[in-house]
């Protein structure tokens, strides 16, 4: 599905930038947190840095997303809900978001020293929040 930014109501942009931004201030040590299509466009970024590459970042994670759920498929898994990439100067977490009207990809990119309990349950929160969502148009 592919809901450019022009098909998404004013609310659910404004929504959504919000809880993007939310998520970045709450949890210590994150840098940058974004939610996506899961074609791959940008929806909400909020960062604590400046990143060049937000397109880029919204396109692949999506399709990690897609390969995971290919490979959760192949071994008789249920969903994926979350990704966690552990690399050597940080973590880079993919989170999906199985709204109805708008499902869509959380990406959130921490250092290191990031308390992973923390975000996970502050990435579990924000997914919720998103799932919830109503707009007032529907």
């Amino acid at each position: 599905m592919n809901l450019p930014n022009s098909t998404l109501s004013k609310e659910f942009i404004t929504f959504s930038k919000a809880e993007i931004s939310s998520l970045l201030n709450k949890v210590q040590h994150v840098q940058f947190s974004m939610l996506c299509t899961t074609d791959g466009l940008e929806i909400a970024m909020a960062s604590k840095q400046d990143w060049d590459n937000s397109s880029k970042i919204a396109a692949v994670s999506s399709s990690i997303m897609a390969l995971i759920s290919a490979f959760i498929t192949e071994m008789h898994l249920d969903e994926c809900k979350t990704i966690m990439l552990d690399t050597s100067n940080g973590k880079a977490l993919l989170s999906t978001v199985p709204h109805p009207q708008f499902p869509s990809v959380i990406v959130v990119l921490a250092q290191k020293q990031v308390l992973l309990g923390e975000l996970l349950y502050e990435l579990k929160q924000t997914a919720q929040h998103f799932c919830a969502f109503q707009s007032l148009a529907a």
